[in-house]
C-alpha cells in the first residue's frame, strides 16, 4: 500500500467519523471538550451543536448538571495521559447517573492519529494537510449541504 493510499484510508474513516459525530450533534447529543480550541477545531470541520467544556468545573457537579439534561453525551477529550484519565473519570461518574457516554468515535479517532497527533484541537489541521496530500476536499455530502445552507 502507497503512502497516498495510507493517508487517502485514514482520511476517509477520519471522515466517517466526523460524518457520525455530525449526526449524533443534529440529534441533540452534547459533546464533551477540554478546552476552547478543541471546539473550534471541531467548528471548522462542520460539527454543530452543543459543546461541553469539561475542564472549568468540578467532574462530579459537571456530569451531574449535564446527566439531567437527558441527552446523548458523546466524551472527546484529548488521547494524551490526562484526557485518557479525564474520559474514565467522566464516564465513571455519568454511568453514576444512569447515563452511558459514547467513547467509540475518541477511542477510533485515537487509534487511527495516535502517531500524527494527540488532540482534538490538532484534528482540523491534520485532517487539511490528509486532504492536501490526497488532493480531497470536504466529502461531496458535505460540500453540497454547505452550498444550501448559505
Amino acid at each position: 500500500m502507497t503512502d497516498l493510499e495510507i493517508y487517502r484510508k485514514r482520511l476517509e474513516r477520519i471522515e466517517e467519523l466526523l460524518l457520525e459525530l455530525s449526526e449524533h450533534s443534529e440529534r441533540g447529543a452534547v459533546i464533551i471538550v477540554e478546552g476552547k480550541r478543541d471546539i473550534l477545531s471541531m467548528k471548522r470541520l462542520g460539527i454543530e451543536g452543543s459543546f461541553e467544556l469539561a475542564t472549568r468545573h468540578s467532574l462530579f457537579n459537571f456530569s451531574e448538571r449535564i446527566a439531567r439534561l437527558g441527552c446523548e453525551v458523546i466524551i472527546l477529550t484529548d488521547w494524551d495521559r490526562r484526557g485518557d484519565l479525564l474520559a474514565a473519570k467522566l464516564s465513571e461518574y455519568f454511568g453514576s447517573f444512569g447515563v452511558k457516554p459514547e467513547l467509540q468515535i475518541r477511542n477510533k479517532l485515537k487509534l487511527i492519529t495516535q502517531k500524527e497527533i494527540k488532540d482534538i484541537e490538532s484534528l482540523y489541521t491534520y485532517v487539511s494537510k490528509l486532504r492536501s496530500k490526497t488532493g480531497s476536499s470536504f466529502d461531496q455530502e458535505y460540500e453540497t449541504n454547505a452550498r444550501f445552507d448559505n
